[in-house]
């Protein structure tokens, strides 16, 4: 295998189980014209936690306090783990954030209403937020994949890791608690990206 003519640090942004919801559930859930209020903003900009939980339903379970993330989105997301997916009874695919056909439904059970979805329950694919910048300096490409060194005392890989690329990303990586827990991380903790995947794989430089 070739030498690393570049290693990039990337932080860990570990992402617990949350619900992306449309403006139409929206309203269901909590009442008409109803709008989220702030917790705090999440690391990537013009995003943030609510303070509004929902509970999740599924054949097997429920979990409740499930926390919404804020903007509104033109489709309700339910992001959950491979963990929370038995407890619930939901056989969720993995998936990107945003591709939803074929996925998998649940109820939602908010403090005015109740929503039954056929679809939007999905395991989130891991993937990383990258600048314009930091792409061009890591010879990266919005979807390309890249294998990912992560942990210390629990040290593994990730591989196929999906790059997403936009002017407005701070660098991260997001993974969920199963994977972060398997490789012993921590939010802030530094992952490195250590090659990219096309046909074969490439050492990233």
């Amino acid at each position: 295998m070739p030498e690393n003519k570049l290693k990039l640090e990337v932080p860990v942004g570990i992402s617990n189980r949350h619900i992306h919801l449309s403006q139409q559930h929206l309203e269901a859930l909590f009442g008409k014209g109803y709008e989220l209020t702030k917790m705090k903003d999440t690391y990537q900009p013009g995003h943030f936690a609510a303070n509004e939980t929902l509970t999740v339903v599924g054949p097997k379970g429920i979990i409740e306090n499930i926390r919404i993330l804020g903007p509104i989105r033109k489709e309700t997301q339910i992001e959950i783990s491979l963990t929370d997916s038995y407890k619930l009874g939901i056989k969720a695919p993995v998936r990107e954030s945003g591709k939803l056909e074929g996925s998998a439904g649940c109820a939602l059970i908010g403090p005015n209403g109740v929503v039954s979805l056929q679809r939007g329950v999905i395991l989130a694919e891991r993937h990383i937020h990258m600048s314009l910048a930091e792409a061009h300096a890591a010879c990266l490409q919005d979807n390309d994949r890249v294998l990912v060194l992560a942990g210390d005392v629990r040290e593994l890989c990730f591989h196929h890791v999906l790059v997403r690329v936009h002017p407005s990303f701070n660098l991260e990586i997001h993974i969920d608690t199963d994977e972060a827990n398997a490789a012993g991380l921590r939010n802030g903790d530094k992952v490195m990206i250590i090659g990219k995947h096309s046909h074969s794989l490439e050492m990233v430089g």
